[in-house]
């Protein structure tokens, strides 16, 4: 499991109110493995999720329109360009060709905010 940080240095995201269950995806930019990615957070289950925008099978985002990672049922996120798709609560390969699952971004959830953790390898973007 990635080191993480300290508490402190978690990074807000989004009103809580934002995130609407199984509805469009909130992206925002991260450095991963020193690179600038983009990356989305999704309400599943009551519960903010939040991934790098990168199927596992090639590394191309996901979204089939702008912010809309989930498939038709709102049960799946769905890549659009070969149909890898992923459970929204782990990030783990559904079905598809999936190699492997998508890199998961740890979120909190505190006083009607949203909050994603920086991790070793995964930064907020330097101004």
């Amino acid at each position: 499991m990635p080191e993480v940080l300290a508490a402190e240095s978690a990074q807000p995201l989004c009103n809580a109110v934002d995130l609407v269950e199984g509805g469009l995806a909130i992206p925002f930019d991260v450095v991963y493995a020193g690179q600038t990615c983009r990356a989305f957070a999704v309400r599943f289950e009551g519960q903010p999720q939040a991934y790098l925008n990168r199927c596992s099978h090639v590394a191309m985002e996901l979204d089939w329109q702008p912010n809309q990672v989930f498939d038709d049922s709102g049960q799946w996120l769905l890549c659009a360009s070969h149909g890898a798709a992923y459970h929204p609560d782990t990030g783990e390969c559904a079905g598809g060709p999936c190699r492997g699952g998508l890199v998961k971004i740890n979120l909190s959830e505190h006083h009607g905010v949203v909050f994603w953790q920086p991790t070793y390898n995964l930064k907020p973007i330097a101004f």
